[in-house]
């Protein structure tokens, strides 16, 4: 394991300027980022796990030592896989706080050499999460402060796609 490579898990559905945000930071901090696409099947996911990676992939092309995977597993078997000692988490807000503290804490009881790393988002994406992204695109409104032109693109289709069943 290395402290130079940070795993940022999520379902990241689909991923928003604030993810792109703590990507852009983190990636200035470590020598490696590896953003783990979750598949999560607790989760309803909007978009499947392929098209979330893809997604990821177009909007993090731009940083070299970024790199995008996902996977169907513990978390920390990932992080075993992955040679990474380092979670990279967000939070938004207080609120995010207790969850993740939880998180960090089950995530060490069952892998102790984890260290969980939280970095916050620049002021302009506080607010941003990708549950309201994927509600505003749902009911027609604008999110192209919120995603990338690419990822706005996917969900207005796949609104549509949607619209047709």
């Amino acid at each position: 394991m290395t402290a130079n490579v940070a795993v940022y898990p999520g379902t990241f559905d689909p991923l928003t300027r604030g993810h792109e945000d703590l990507v852009r930071r983190a990636a200035s901090l470590f020598q490696k980022v590896i953003v783990g696409i979750a598949e999560s099947r607790h989760k309803r996911t909007f978009f499947s796990l392929q098209e979330r990676v893809d997604m990821a992939c177009e909007v993090l092309g731009g940083f070299p030592n970024v790199e995008v995977v996902g996977f169907d597993s513990l978390l920390m078997d990932f992080m075993r896989r992955q040679g990474s000692g380092i979670i990279l988490r967000g939070l938004r807000a207080v609120s995010d706080f207790e969850y993740e503290f939880q998180m960090a804490g089950m995530n060490r009881n069952l892998y102790p050499d984890v260290e969980t790393i939280f970095l916050t988002p620049g002021e302009q994406y506080m607010f941003i999460s990708a549950t309201m992204v994927r509600e505003i695109a749902s009911l027609g409104g604008d999110v192209s402060k919120f995603v990338q032109p690419s990822v706005q693109r996917r969900l207005a289709a796949k609104v549509q796609q949607l619209e047709r069943k």
